[in-house]
């Protein structure tokens, strides 16, 4: 099934041209050849995410509730266990998006995935 809305808070998806970068990809005047790397990596146990350098070091600056991890969570704690799983080549596809969330559709995939893991204290 083809996703027509936002996972998250429900608002209808839109099409636009998209950079690799799951987070900031969205804004692609941000993504000119060359400007950034992006890597796929692995967190959270078994998820991925593509990041472009940028996003990769300012993840942690996300608060950690958003991702369903519990309140005063280190996030970056978290990120030490990150496994580069590949390098991503430079390209400008389609992808859906979210205005009101302000995110591409597989990043909104991620943090509602990420929001079903079990919490690891239970």
């Amino acid at each position: 099934m083809q996703a027509t809305h936002c996972p998250l808070c429900y608002e209808p998806l839109e099409v636009r041209d998209v950079a690799p970068c799951m987070d900031c990809g969205h804004v692609v005047e941000l993504h000119p050849a060359g400007k950034y790397t992006y890597a796929e990596y692995r967190l959270f146990g078994d998820l991925s995410l593509v990041l472009c350098d940028f996003c990769h070091i300012d993840f942690a600056s996300y608060e950690p509730t958003y991702f369903g991890l519990p309140r005063g969570e280190r996030l970056y704690m978290a990120m030490k266990h990150w496994q580069h799983l590949r390098d991503v080549p430079w390209a400008i596809t389609k992808d859906k998006f979210c205005a009101a969330c302000g995110h591409r559709l597989p990043f909104l995939e991620f943090v509602l995935r990420a929001r079903e893991l079990p919490d690891p204290d239970d």
